[in-house]
Formats: structure tokens, sequence, C-alpha cells
């Protein structure tokens, strides 16, 4: 699945099947269902997961548990406007072996 494809996905109200633990919740948080996404990464592990929750953290406006996350994640938190991070999270998601 590609970027445009995930995205127009986003009008069904059920995710695509076989999504990782991460893009399943990237994919409830690009519906605007917040609660939906950090239920399915909060108890997860990986960096994937960990990219995920930080974003998410960062939506809600907790900054100090989102920089926690993306220390997890490895990543430098983002500055970018929400919509742009979660492109970036999802390009690299999709593209993930």
């Amino acid at each position: 699945m590609n970027l445009a494809e995930f995205e127009d996905s986003l009008v069904n109200s059920r995710p695509p099947a076989d999504l990782s633990s991460a893009q399943l919740a990237l994919w409830w948080a690009g519906k605007g269902a917040w609660d939906k996404a950090h239920k399915v990464v909060m108890d997860q592990g990986g960096k994937d997961c960990a990219w995920v929750h930080a974003y998410l953290h960062r939506l809600e406006g907790d900054l100090d548990n989102a920089r926690y996350w993306y220390r997890q994640a490895g990543r430098t938190p983002s500055q970018a406007a929400s919509d742009a991070e979660w492109k970036t999270i999802a390009r690299s998601l999709l593209d993930a072996p």
C-alpha cells in the first residue's frame, strides 16, 4: 500500500487489513480518533509505535510526554505541522519492509 491508498482508506469505517500496530494507530489518528490510536500503541514496543506515540502526544499538546516517546523512537521531535508529520510517518511506515 502506498501513501495515497493509505490516505484514501481513511474514508472507510474500518482500517485496511494487515496493518502493523504502528500503521493501525496512525490510521486511527488520521481519522481523528486519538483515543483509538493511543490504545493501539500505548502497550506496544518498537521504534515505529514509539514514533506514532510521540506524534499522538504532540497532537494532544503533552510535549514532555511527546519528547519522551520521540527519544524512545530514536527521533528528533518534529517541528513540522501535524499533517506534514503524519504524512512523513506514514511514508516511512508504508515503505518499511
